[in-house]
């Protein structure tokens, strides 16, 4: 028997099949972002990555465990750098964060309570998304405390989340800079009283 060409055999499957699954899951998370779960089927996951059904199941086990494997893979802290109390800077990155993630997450809350696999993922958006809120805005809660502080880090919360952006880009038709100015507008507002 020969070890080194068997071990190489091995090691080269080995390969393929991470290849193979790296293909799936970049195939699954494209299409994720142009529709919700029940928009898209295996079969246009495995077509599109190159390969069948079959493996893709034995890869993921179902489309919904394909679908939180995506989420969670494309997790990353907050929402780009920004200064800490550069209200403009903040809603820029806050704005092309948006631009490249904000249908893929609107999508992904759609799916939320029909597939249990994708609340750790979003759990973590959620935290990574307070933590980067409690960081930029640091300078105004800092000087804040108790309720008011809460109430404060609450409407930033608000006004920072993707359905804030969603309501202005999506449901009201803004262009980018105008979503842009309004919740600039929207954060200076808040921040006013407390960087006076």
């Amino acid at each position: 028997m020969n070890i080194g060409k068997r071990s190489y055999t091995m090691k080269t499957r080995a390969a393929k099949a991470s290849a193979t699954k790296a293909r799936i899951l970049a195939a699954a998370t494209e299409l994720f972002v142009e529709r919700t779960l029940d928009g898209l089927t295996l079969e246009e996951v495995a077509q599109r990555a190159g390969t069948t059904v079959r493996t893709v199941l034995r890869d993921f086990a179902s489309k919904e465990a394909l679908l939180a494997a995506t989420a969670a893979a494309a997790q990353r802290p907050g929402h780009g750098a920004a200064s800490p109390g550069d209200i403009a800077a903040t809603a820029k990155a806050l704005c092309a964060d948006y631009e490249q993630i904000g249908d893929t997450i609107i999508h992904r809350l759609a799916d939320e309570h029909r597939v249990p696999a994708l609340k750790p993922a979003l759990e973590a958006g959620r935290s990574a998304h307070r933590q980067w809120v409690d960081s930029v805005f640091a300078p105004f809660l800092d000087r804040l405390s108790g309720v008011e502080r809460a109430q404060l880090r609450a409407a930033l919360l608000v006004v920072t989340d993707v359905y804030s952006w969603k309501l202005l880009r999506r449901d009201l038709g803004l262009g980018r800079s105008a979503t842009e100015a309004v919740l600039r507008q929207m954060l200076v507002a808040l921040t006013k009283k407390e960087g006076s």
